[in-house]
């Protein structure tokens, strides 16, 4: 109730602004899965290391098309995260100042709807960031691949209790892992996951 109160309010603030055309209803049949790498797990604290989002039509991935986006380096970016998060030197000196890393977000997703693993994480995450500098949260409508894969199983295979890490969903679905812990690995693997579950692949583990 609260977020759709919120977005109705971003919605009368933004109509006639550069992003008003994000509140429309998307009508097309597009999908963008995305993710996000962070400096740690709470969405209150987390800063943001990489985005990266790719889209779905169907039951292609657009990778060629792919957005991936590397962010100045937080201050709480430490040699441990750096390490974690695949980055070099090079990535760190010329990462995106945080407002044009949002800037393309927002230009590539558009108000199409969004898909992640877990992606209430991801979306808290790019809000806590997109609110204070763009005057608004995401307004997409959103998948949880999570959520949905665990629906599948419970209606097709319900007695099994399926094993929900991302490795292991990817495994049951046969999706090779894409440069695992970095954003745009994440996002295609996620891609990948997604269009095997809506052709049927639902293995238990």
């Amino acid at each position: 109730m609260l977020r759709s109160l919120r977005r109705a309010a971003d919605r009368r603030r933004q109509i006639n602004g550069r992003y008003g055309w994000l509140f429309n209803p998307y009508t097309g049949d597009e999908l963008v899965a995305i993710d996000c790498e962070t400096t740690g797990l709470d969405p209150r604290t987390a800063e943001l290391v990489s985005l990266a989002a790719v889209c779905i039509k169907g039951d292609r991935v657009l990778t060629s098309g792919a957005l991936d986006l590397r962010l100045q380096r937080p201050d709480s970016l430490g040699a441990d995260s750096i390490k974690i998060h695949g980055l070099r030197g090079v990535d760190l000196n010329d990462g995106l100042p945080v407002d044009e890393a949002l800037e393309a977000l927002l230009d590539f997703i558009g108000n199409r709807p969004l898909l992640g693993w877990c992606v209430d994480f991801d979306i808290a995450v790019i809000n806590r960031h997109l609110r204070p500098r763009f005057g608004f949260d995401l307004p997409n409508a959103t998948v949880d691949l999570a959520q949905e894969y665990r629906r599948r199983m419970r209606r097709t295979q319900p007695q099994v209790e399926p094993h929900m890490a991302f490795e292991s969903v990817a495994r049951s679905l046969k999706v090779p892992l894409m440069q695992r812990h970095t954003a745009l690995g994440d996002a295609v693997t996620t891609a990948l996951m997604y269009v095997r579950l809506k052709q049927g692949a639902c293995d238990a583990v």
